[in-house]
């Protein structure tokens, strides 16, 4: 009971993450379930629906189909959907009903490449993790399944991790582009938001990897291995409402919650306060650079405000602050409210 929300709506969870990476690759994605899951990963957690198309379906599993394991009827389906909508390959996203009934994934994907004569990615994501888990996991198997062959390494290119809406409330990477050659790089494919499944099979190519969110890190550590591509954190873009209001701060004692990087890149800010960080998501230990935070409850977020002058968060925690007095600056975090701004 400890991760029980009482204040607070519910986060992005692993599969909706997982589908923020796939969605401009030109896939096919089907979500393993009855229709309630992919409901709220279309309808909630992916704003680029208003914007552009993918191709992401349900698998309508129907109880018998669930309990009786009837994988030879979603494959038949998937190789329909693909004599329909040219695709350069599939993925199956795992929800509850998956992991409850022990789908063999690997299974699966071998006979939807049969089917279908495309490569089948898996994801086994239950919905109880949060977002940076499925986009994580996402990542790192589309870099493992795509990235291959030798590239002579292109100077000036830079790749770029952790680029979805859900870590960065943008729903195109201009900003990140323009960010980054303002730095003096030529070219910047961001992986998943702008650029396709060949950009991804490009990165053996890419001079330095620049992860932006805590989601990128593990892909990033596979090129490193893999190709030898250094990589860093950094998050170059940020809402200018809120950095213009934390750039006004003066002698307070303010702490800022988001996804790591991005709570980081905010502090950075603050050149005249006493700044720590938070987050209810991925933490690596390796970056850290303020004194950290991570919050598993209502309670231990509750208990950590009071302690502060300032919280620069999204505004949806201000539920869960309990009694705290000071001030507010709001942080939109997509995941965390639905709110791009």
């Amino acid at each position: 009971m400890s991760k029980l929300l009482t204040h607070l709506s519910p986060f992005a969870p692993d599969d909706s993450g997982a589908c923020a990476v796939l969605y401009e690759l030109g896939g096919i994605t089907v979500i393993c379930d009855a229709g309630g899951c992919t409901g709220n990963v279309c309808g909630y957690d992916e704003p680029r629906w208003h914007e552009q198309r993918s191709a992401v379906f349900s698998a309508g599993l129907r109880d018998m189909d669930a309990i009786m394991g009837r994988d030879d009827l979603l494959i038949e389906k998937l190789a329909k959907i693909c004599t329909q909508i040219p695709a350069t390959f599939t993925a199956l996203v795992g929800t509850p009903v998956p992991a409850v009934i022990a789908t063999d994934f690997r299974a699966l994907a071998r006979m939807a490449e049969k089917k279908t004569g495309l490569p089948c990615i898996t994801l086994e994501t239950d919905g109880t993790r949060y977002y940076d888990f499925g986009a994580s996991l996402a990542y790192e198997r589309l870099f493992r399944r795509f990235a291959i062959g030798e590239h002579p390494v292109q100077k000036g290119l830079l790749g770029v991790l952790g680029a979805t809406p859900t870590d960065l409330n943008l729903t195109r990477p201009d900003a990140v582009i323009s960010a980054f050659r303002a730095q003096g790089w030529q070219e910047v494919l961001c992986f998943g938001m702008g650029s396709g499944l060949d950009a991804i099979a490009r990165a053996g190519a890419c001079e330095q990897i620049a992860v932006i969110a805590p989601s990128g890190l593990k892909a990033a550590e596979y090129l490193k291995e893999r190709y030898g591509t250094p990589y860093f954190t950094a998050c170059p873009v940020l809402p200018q409402e809120t950095v213009t209001q934390a750039k006004a701060l003066r002698g307070r004692r303010v702490l800022i919650v988001h996804q790591q990087l991005a709570a980081y890149a905010m502090a950075e800010q603050l050149a005249d306060c006493e700044c720590e960080c938070g987050t209810w998501f991925m933490h690596d230990a390796r970056f850290e650079e303020n004194t950290d935070y991570e919050f598993r409850t209502e309670a231990a977020f509750r208990e950590t405000a009071q302690a502060f002058d300032v919280v620069i968060a999204d505004r949806m925690l201000r539920r869960a602050a309990g009694k705290f007095a000071g001030e507010w600056i709001d942080f939109p975090h997509f995941a965390v409210s639905g709110r791009l701004k």
